[in-house]
Order: structure tokens, then sequence, then C-alpha cells
């Protein structure tokens, strides 16, 4: 198998490169969608530019213990905790500051699972300030879980200091250049390249897929991920809602009928708390009613939408078989995969995905809004479509641009095929 490049490798590289801009460049992103594989890629091509690097992981131990005196206490346990320990970040970071200063062309040191560093940002925020004020040419480069994003996204002590680099779940294009995968394959196995490099059958492998899907990607993202945030004062109920939101995936749920169908009961807002967290993670989007305010849409039922299909088919016990001869099931799938390219692939943060229901029950799938730019799309898996959503959408927002995906329209490959933000210049 080739070894594949993702774009994001350039940009690093570029960002890593600016001399005028030293931010700390943050690599998020889901899990297992190739983060540290990117690091590794850019560091062989730093190292052709004469650029020296260091990769360390705080979920591995070999990479640790050359930064640490071989009569360090810390080896004396067999205790993993006693590795992320903030004081083996400082140590790491002060021998990669001696290394800057003795390199010519600098130094980047790359920091993986950083996350399991307790209060490790106000850690990097003194270290990173200290190495402005004495001008150390040091560049940090930080890979996390996915739920790394909201640890650093909500932590206003970091803010303006770092840059960046978001990698998303695997597109059409991607996995069907890298393994060979049909349109209908990737909207049933989705956008995770783990299970096709790892398996020795490929595709048709549906048990190690589903396997390597919920125990190395789901099981993680709760345990390791989400459960270990102060925020989780209720486990049961949050797992409750990974098992059970990715289920209604492309249907609009009311939050009382939600609560209902849970055995640990919460209120409305802890629901909504936990919902942005799992969006936080890469799992599931919560999508709201589009209106011409978005404040008001924030009120409506919402309309989940996984952000890769494997996370809904995967648990679903359904073969690929199944899942395409329901067509109310392979519906949902489509849907889905077409919901999750517009939320995975939106490239400026003013672009909005919502959805639409007028009064009298006529609905869009998705609104993508940005700016004077607005984009109805209405997707159909089988032979028949029907214009009434769009039509009625059309005739409240006359200004507004309408697509049809299948049933006669852009076909689904072809829509994958570009970003949103392309498809709403392009039409909208």
């Amino acid at each position: 198998m080739k070894i594949y490049q993702k774009t994001h490798v350039r940009r690093l590289v570029q960002f890593a490169s600016n001399p005028r801009d030293m931010r700390i460049i943050a690599v998020m992103g889901p899990r297992q969608i190739g983060k540290t594989t990117i690091a590794h890629q850019a560091m062989s091509l730093f190292e052709e530019l004469g650029i020296n690097c260091k990769y360390i992981s705080f979920d591995d131990p070999s990479t640790l213990k050359s930064e640490i005196p071989s009569d360090s206490p810390v080896f004396d346990t067999a205790a993993s905790v006693k590795l992320t320990q903030p004081n083996i970040l400082v140590d790491i970071w002060e021998n990669a500051r001696k290394e800057s200063l003795k390199s010519k062309n600098g130094f980047i040191l790359f920091l993986d699972e950083i996350q399991l560093v307790p209060q490790w940002s106000n850690y990097v925020k003194g270290l990173w300030d200290r190495d402005r004020r004495e001008n150390t040419p040091l560049r940090i480069v930080i890979l996390g879980s996915s739920v790394w994003q909201m640890l650093v996204g909500r932590n206003e002590s970091l803010v303006g200091r770092f840059r960046q680099l978001l990698v998303s779940h695997w597109s059409l294009r991607e996995m069907m250049d890298q393994f060979g995968l049909t349109v209908d394959e990737y909207i049933f196995y989705g956008g995770y390249p783990g299970p096709f490099t790892q398996s020795l059958k490929g595709v048709k492998d549906e048990k190690f897929w589903r396997t390597y899907i919920l125990e190395s990607i789901v099981n993680p993202v709760i345990q390791r991920d989400i459960m270990s945030l102060r925020q989780i004062r209720k486990p049961a109920l949050m797992r409750q809602l990974v098992n059970m939101v990715p289920q209604y995936s492309a249907q609009i749920m009311e939050y009382n009928k939600l609560i209902g169908m849970l055995q640990d009961k919460g209120n409305t807002t802890t629901i909504k708390n936990y919902l942005d967290l799992l969006g936080d993670a890469f799992l599931v989007s919560t999508l709201s009613r589009y209106t011409p305010s978005q404040y008001l849409g924030i009120a409506s039922h919402p309309k989940f939408n996984v952000l890769n299909t494997a996370l809904m088919t995967a648990p679903s016990g359904n073969t690929f078989i199944d899942a395409r001869d329901n067509p109310s099931q392979w519906g949902r799938i489509v849907e889905s995969a077409v919901g999750a390219h517009l939320i995975n692939t939106r490239q400026d943060q003013a672009t909005r995905v919502h959805y639409w229901r007028d009064d009298h029950g006529h609905e869009v799938d998705f609104i993508v809004a940005r700016g004077p730019h607005l984009l109805g799309i209405e997707v159909k898996s089988g032979s028949k479509s029907s214009y009434r959503g769009l039509n009625a959408f059309k005739e409240r927002f006359p200004n507004a641009k309408t697509v049809l995906i299948g049933g006669g329209g852009i076909s689904i490959s072809e829509f994958l095929s570009f970003t949103t933000d392309q498809w709403i210049e392009q039409v909208g």
C-alpha cells in the first residue's frame, strides 16, 4: 500500500517554517484519523530542511525515557501516571530549549497526548511566555485527543498563543484513493482509515472493522477523553447519550422526548451541555433550525448528525448489504453522510449548518448559511424526489439557492467531492 500524505503535512511545515509566527501549533481532530502520522511525516520534511525535531508522546513511556535521568525514581514504579506529571513536561521543554539554542536552524518539539498531563495548559503558558521573553528559537507542536479542542479553545490562558491545524475525518476522495472504497462503501464504512490499514482483508472484513470502531475509537473517547472531564457529573447519562444519539442521526428530536428515553434522567441544560461535548469530541453534531437570526434557532428542537457514519453503522450490527437493502435505513445513512461532509469540510468559521422546518410541516434536510449566502440542500437516496420542502423554503427566502442530491439531482459522489464553502460559493 502506498504511503499516503495528507495536505495537512505541508500546511504544518508551512506554519512551523514561518519565523515571524512563533505561536504554538495545535494539531487537533478526531481519534484515529492520522494526527500522529502527520507529525512524523512533517518531521521527515523538517529534517530534509536541516531542522532538528523531537517527538514525545505522554502515553508512550519509550519516548520519555531519554528525557529523564536513568536514576530517576519515576522508573522505579510501573505507575504510568508518574510519567505524566507536570515536572516531566517542564524537563522535556527545558531540554528542547537547550537544543534549540545549539541548533543553527532552530528546533521543533512535538508533544503528543499532552492532555494527559494535569494542568498542562498553565505550564505551557508559562514556558511559552518565557521563550518569547528570551527570544528562544524553539517551536512547539501540540497534538492531543479530539476532546483536546475544547480543553484549549475554552481556556482563556492560551488565547493568542496557539495556531490551530484542524484534521478532520477522511473524505470520500481520500478513502477512494487510498483504499479503493466505492461511494456506497464510504457512506457505510465511514472515514476512519485505521480499519483498512490494519486489516489484512481490507474493507470486506466487517467484523474487524466493527470491532475497531467500537474498541479503538468509541470506547477510548468515552473512557479516556470525555469521562475524565470535570464537567461530567452524570457519567451514566453521558454513556447513554453516546450509545443512543448516533442511532437517531439525521432525525429531529424534542429534548423532552430524548430525556424520557434516558434511564438516568437529567435536565435540558445538562443534556445540551453533554451534547456540546459530543460535538467537541467529533462524534455527533447538534443542528438547530434555521432562522434569519441564529440566536432564535438555538431554542429549537435539535437534529442530530454523526460526524462519521461509522459511528451509527458499526454499533447497529447491520452489514453493508443489510443496510443497502433497507431503503429507510439507507436513506438516513446517506443523509448523515451528507451532513457529516457539510460539517467536517467547513473552512470558514462563519459558515453555519442548520436544518429547516416551517409550521406546515415542510422540511429541508440542511441549510448552509454564510453572510449573504443561503443554500438549501435536500437529500434523496431513492429514485423518487420531492421538491415540496425546497419550494417552500425558496418561497420563504426568495434569495436562497437550492440543491437536490440524488433523485435526479446532483449525484452523491459529486457532492462529496467539494467542500461546504465551495458549494455555497458556486451555488449559493
